[in-house]
């Protein structure tokens, strides 16, 4: 019964973000971010073998691959543009190693990261040049409870 109804809430979240908007994304956000209570949340590992959620970031929905290996929150230059963060890639730095070598970018400080409730504030994240995807590490996950792996789910609470 509940995973009609999370496939239910994640196509309405996807149809809200691909839906064009001019103004501000407050009227998708819950009327007081960061005020809900926490609950647990139950990712299922999507066909490509991955976990997504959405997070409140600094009152702005965000789209995150779940990476427990990840050591910070890494966002890509466009999530870091949308939510009002200062982008100049000639400002980049190496700031990490990854599969095919160094990783430039720039490492910030986000004000808050928020999944159903488990709200986590002055998160260590870094700007990601030429990322595709924006990945929720170790610098959310370790500070927001506890994050439990069976099978083909992955419970946050």
């Amino acid at each position: 019964m509940i995973k009609p109804f999370l496939f239910v809430i994640a196509v309405g979240i996807a149809l809200g973000l691909a839906w064009p908007s001019s103004g501000n994304r407050a009227a998708a956000l819950p009327a007081s971010p960061g005020t809900a209570l926490p609950r647990e949340t139950t990712l299922q590992r999507e066909g490509n073998g991955h976990f997504y959620t959405h997070a409140t970031v600094n009152g702005e929905l965000v789209r995150f691959l779940v990476d427990t290996g990840a050591t910070s929150v890494a966002l890509t230059i466009a999530d870091a543009e949308r939510l009002g963060l200062a982008v100049d890639p000639s400002s980049f730095t190496v700031v990490g190693e990854g599969a095919s070598g160094p990783v430039r970018g720039k490492q910030i400080m986000l004000d808050s990261v928020d999944i159903d409730g488990k709200r986590v504030t002055d998160v260590r994240a870094v700007i990601l040049q030429g990322s595709r995807l924006s990945l929720l590490g170790q610098s959310y996950l370790s500070r927001m409870g506890e994050v439990q792996m069976k099978g083909d789910y992955m419970v946050l609470r």
